[in-house]
This record gives structure tokens, C-alpha cells and sequence, in this order.
């Protein structure tokens, strides 16, 4: 008998893998309405693909503002933007050293949580054949 390989993107598969995450009712016993505001609040500053780049980048190490701009190659308004809203939902640290300002990520985690949000979207996108 042969094992069954999952399929990504497959709908069965996609179910199997949140099953695994945890226990349906205990996620949901720790799910609050609060928790719920808290996630929504940070999903919205990862809801931009320009912001998810700069913590990818950020993820290497600290960042000044004008690297960010020259790897990135987005205008530097755009960057303080960003930077700002990422800074506000506290996603990434500020440290000043004299004239200069340097970004980086707040907590490790959040690289895991970018890559889990692209996997999920690339298995979700993969079925789809309508846009």
C-alpha cells in the first residue's frame, strides 16, 4: 500500500494542516475578542507587500533608513512611511546612533509569521482558478 503524499493547495490537506496546529476548541477558548483586536491590529500593518520586504530585510540586522531605500529601491518618503506604521504597531525596533537611525525587527517570531502567511497563500492561491 502506498502512502498518500499531501498535495499542496489541496483543500483536503489545507484542513488537515490547521487540525494539527491545535485542538479547534482550545484555540478558540484562547481566542478573546481582545486577542482577536490585537491580531487584527498587526495584520493591518502586514497588509502591505513594501512593508513585509523592509522586515524581511530588517530580519538580516539593523537597518539604516537610506539602505533600506537603496536595497529596496522605493523612495524614501515611501521607506519613513513605512517605517512609521511598522514602528507604531511595534513590529520594529528604533535605535538612534548620533545623526543616524537604525531599524530592526522587534522579535524574531514575525519572520515566522511572514513565512507562514506566504505558504498559506501560495497553498490557498494555488487551487484557485478564477481571480
Amino acid at each position: 500500500m502506498t502512502e498518500k503524499h499531501p498535495i499542496p493547495g489541496d483543500p483536503e490537506h489545507i484542513v488537515k494542516s490547521s487540525a494539527d496546529l491545535a485542538d479547534g476548541d482550545q484555540m478558540q477558548d484562547q481566542l478573546t475578542d481582545d486577542h482577536l483586536q490585537r491580531a487584527a491590529f498587526l495584520a493591518k500593518s502586514l497588509s502591505d507587500g513594501n512593508r513585509l520586504r523592509i522586515l524581511l530585510l530588517v530580519g538580516d540586522g539593523r537597518k539604516s533608513v537610506s539602505a533600506i531605500v537603496e536595497k529596496l529601491e522605493l523612495s524614501q518618503p515611501l521607506v519613513s512611511h513605512h517605517l512609521r506604521e511598522l514602528k507604531r504597531s511595534l513590529l520594529v525596533k528604533v535605535e538612534r546612533e548620533g545623526p543616524f537611525i537604525y531599524y530592526e525587527l522587534a522579535d524574531a517570531r514575525i519572520l515566522g509569521v511572514v513565512r507562514t502567511l506566504s505558504k498559506v497563500a501560495t497553498d490557498l492561491l494555488s487551487v484557485r482558478t478564477t481571480f
